[in-house]
């Protein structure tokens, strides 16, 4: 490996790890300022007396000054320890294992069928452009990427699951089914996956649609096409082998900042089809103000965009030779 591309990883790397510290430290900062008291919230749900009051609060480390919840808190994210939920009673990292589960299942599901199919129907609409294909394929992209997620996923549940009666509006799977096989119980689970997966992909794959056609049409007016196609190449060996992966870059770009959307819509998704996922209990959570769980479960989404961001820019050195050579 080149110094050039030491020098490129190890700058990557630092702003990683800069970008982590800082987050942390928001991450900590926003919720402690969030209006309404945890604790109070559990007394009143609970007729505490003053004292017990006061016994939670040193319990939970909420009797010391911000400054030192901070260091602690930065303390226990170095060994690993995410603390203990306020409202469940249980260690934030069993509960983050319980729900993640869930919320890969769906999410990675949806991205790999929206980039897929978005870059697709994009290489499709820019391969014949101006024709009626390309431009109903730029108005559809459009009109589902306004569409709001939550009333995406309502719509669908009143069509597929309260008028048609096919496919299952809430939870993971069906409670208290006993399944004859490990086959029926994961059919059962894939149905259940159903609407919650084409409400994303609905929502989210026109901007892989028009980022993909938006790139390539450019790609394709380039001087290297001009002289593919003189040496005689054909359209589909030009198209594929020499503008779609030269197209990609954006594309890539994209990729990374979706996991960000993805994971918004995921909160959305999770709560309207009550997937037990990270989504739902973010929900409730923020509701009973319960910061362990908030900060656990933010700081994580914030660590998945960070290193799908830092992954992207190892994929420019594969792409792209400029990036290479720089």
């Amino acid at each position: 490996m080149s110094r050039r591309r030491v020098r490129y990883l190890g700058s990557k790397i630092a702003q990683v790890v800069i970008t982590l510290l800082a987050v942390a430290t928001f991450n900590f900062l926003l919720f402690h300022v969030l209006p309404g008291d945890p604790v109070r919230l559990q007394a009143r749900a609970g007729h505490l007396q003053p004292e017990d009051i006061a016994r939670l609060r040193e319990l939970y480390g909420l009797d010391q000054p911000l400054y030192a919840q901070y260091f602690v808190y930065l303390r226990d994210l170095l060994t690993g320890n995410l603390g203990t939920s306020f409202s469940f009673r249980e260690p934030v990292a069993e509960l983050l294992a319980q729900r993640l589960l869930n919320t890969v299942q769906l999410l990675a599901l949806a991205t790999v069928l929206v980039i897929l199919i978005g870059i697709v129907a994009g290489v499709i609409a820019a391969s014949r452009r101006g024709s009626r294909l390309d431009a109903s394929t730029v108005v559809t992209s459009l009109f589902f990427w306004s569409l709001p997620t939550f009333w995406t996923g309502l719509v669908l549940i009143f069509i597929f699951g309260v008028y048609l009666h096919w496919l299952p509006i809430s939870g993971a799977s069906t409670p208290g089914a006993h399944f004859k096989s490990f086959w029926d119980g994961a059919i059962d689970s894939l149905r259940h996956m159903i609407l919650p997966t084409i409400t994303l992909v609905l929502v989210d794959i026109g901007q892989f649609v028009l980022i993909t056609r938006s790139s390539l049409v450019d790609v394709m007016t380039e001087d290297f096409i001009l002289t593919a196609k003189a040496k005689g190449l054909s359209r589909r060996r030009v198209l594929w082998g020499h503008g779609v992966r030269n197209a990609l870059l954006p594309v890539v770009t994209a990729s990374a900042l979706y996991v960000a959307l993805v994971i918004g819509g995921a909160i959305q998704v999770e709560t309207v089809f009550s997937w037990p996922g990270m989504g739902e209990l973010i929900y409730d959570a923020v509701l009973k103000r319960d910061y362990p769980v908030i900060e656990a479960t933010f700081l994580l989404f914030a660590v998945t965009v960070i290193l799908a961001n830092f992954l992207s820019d190892l994929l420019y050195l594969w792409i792209d030779p400029r990036v290479r050579n720089a």
